[in-house]
């Protein structure tokens, strides 16, 4: 998709249809799994693409029996995810920014890296 953040609500719509029959339950479907890939999206698109509409956001979806992966990437030079800072620091908690990822690992089963910082992959488990 192209890293326009007015189309993210479109993106994760189309996702979400899609994944009805599949092993997550509704309420999955309804809360975590649009919540936390608007999240990836968003980040994708402000902070890997710098909103540069000549960059794109790929977003690779694997069912299973038992569970959901969505892959988010971008085009961009990646980071290191684990020099994130805690929000709920007191340090933290007044900054604007810096409470998606965080969102992110609490809503979903699994999240997980690529070795260039360009790709998260959301895993959701049935139940």
């Amino acid at each position: 998709m192209p890293s326009d953040l007015a189309l993210i609500a479109e993106a994760v719509e189309l996702i979400a249809e899609q994944l009805r029959a599949g092993p997550l339950s509704p309420r999955r479907i309804r809360f975590n799994l649009r919540t936390a890939l608007s999240e990836a999206l968003a980040n994708a698109i402000v902070y890997g693409n710098g909103q540069d509409p000549g960059k794109v956001v790929q977003v690779v979806v694997e069912l299973e029996v038992d569970l959901v992966r969505v892959t988010v990437s971008d085009d961009g030079e990646g980071f290191d995810h684990t020099e994130v800072p805690d929000p709920t620091h007191q340090a933290q908690v007044q900054r604007d920014k810096g409470r998606g990822l965080f969102v992110i690992r609490h809503l979903v089963d699994g999240v997980d890296f690529n070795a260039k910082g360009n790709a998260i992959c959301l895993t959701l488990r049935a139940g």
